[in-house]
């Protein structure tokens, strides 16, 4: 399975997104760049995520400013 590459205005861990094995560009307001793997960093924080509101209702976790610590043990 190939994987794919989005680019996104802020870090995002989306239901939809889960097992399309999405690598995921995102820059901040500052200018810096990261670059994750979705499934990796909602694997290891699923129970993180399925408890949080957001993600409950609106099926998605976003950051527009940064990336969350949890997530740069994922970045490419």
């Amino acid at each position: 399975m190939s994987q794919q590459t989005l680019t996104k205005k802020r870090f995002v861990i989306s239901k939809s997104l889960i097992g399309k094995n999405v690598l995921i560009t995102f820059t901040n307001k500052k200018g810096e760049s990261y670059t994750y793997d979705h499934d990796a960093v909602y694997s290891a924080n699923q129970e993180k995520f399925e408890t949080m509101n957001c993600f409950q209702k609106y099926g998605n976790y976003t950051n527009s400013s940064n990336i969350p610590t949890f997530g740069r043990v994922y970045t490419v």
